[in-house]
């Protein structure tokens, strides 16, 4: 009987376990892409948000105005937006409230804007764990089908007392299949986990210059009111 030796043929003739650990590597592989686009679009779409919210902000405009605009905005702001909405919000209410020293109102704005800032941070760095956790166990599942394979192979070796190729070479073949399905789970898990997360940790970086200019803003609108 001779044995189909085309990657799909392999697949089907595979042992249970190798077929298990095939499976969960493609399962992985296909979790792994839908974090990949939809992190992408997500990163893609917050830095733009946050470059023309920043143009708009320095561009001199009246903080009202861009406030009023940023909570109009379909879905919510996003991103700088939704710092400086934080902030300007927390303003206003402790304006509101009577107080007007200039060092409390710098000190509720810039813990609004940090809340607002840990929320958006957040939702970037949301998955990428798991892309993480993906490439970084998928070789190792794999290599757990490749072993299995050659097992089985010198057990054929074994009960046939020969080693011709055709006895070895389907498991053999089965176990490479594993070995490269775990590490196109992998390799493009942690090439998106280091692009990602660079990308995430540079969009923290400009949120923090933006807060910590942002309530310098409002301090002096505060004692400006007060007419210190």
């Amino acid at each position: 009987m001779t044995t189909d030796l085309t990657v799909v043929g392999l697949i089907l003739a595979a042992s249970i376990p190798v077929k298990i650990v095939m499976l969960l590597l493609l399962l992985a592989s296909l979790a792994s892409w839908s974090i990949i686009f939809s992190k992408r679009r997500l990163l893609v779409k917050t830095k733009a948000a946050s470059d023309d919210f920043e143009a708009s902000f320095w561009s001199g405009g009246d903080l009202n105005t861009l406030y009023q605009s940023a909570t109009r905005s379909k879905g919510g702001s996003l991103g700088m937006a939704s710092i400086f909405e934080a902030g300007f919000r927390e303003f206003n209410r402790v304006v509101q409230q009577g107080s007007v020293d200039p060092d409390k109102v710098a000190a509720e704005c810039s813990r609004a804007m940090r809340v607002a800032q840990m929320r958006e941070v957040d939702r970037l760095e949301q998955s990428l764990a798991t892309l993480a956790t993906i490439g970084s166990t998928s070789p190792y599942v794999g290599l757990f089908g490749t072993v299995w394979g050659i097992m089985v192979a010198f057990i054929e070796i074994g009960s046939q007392q020969t080693a011709t190729l055709a006895v070895v070479a389907p498991p053999i073949a089965e176990a490479l299949i594993a070995t490269a399905m775990g590490l196109f789970a992998a390799i493009p898990a942690v090439i998106a986990y280091n692009r990602f997360a660079d990308k995430a940790v540079r969009l923290e970086y400009r949120y923090d210059g933006f807060s910590e200019e942002f309530a310098s803003i409002l301090q002096r609108h505060a004692r400006t009111r007060a007419g210190t």
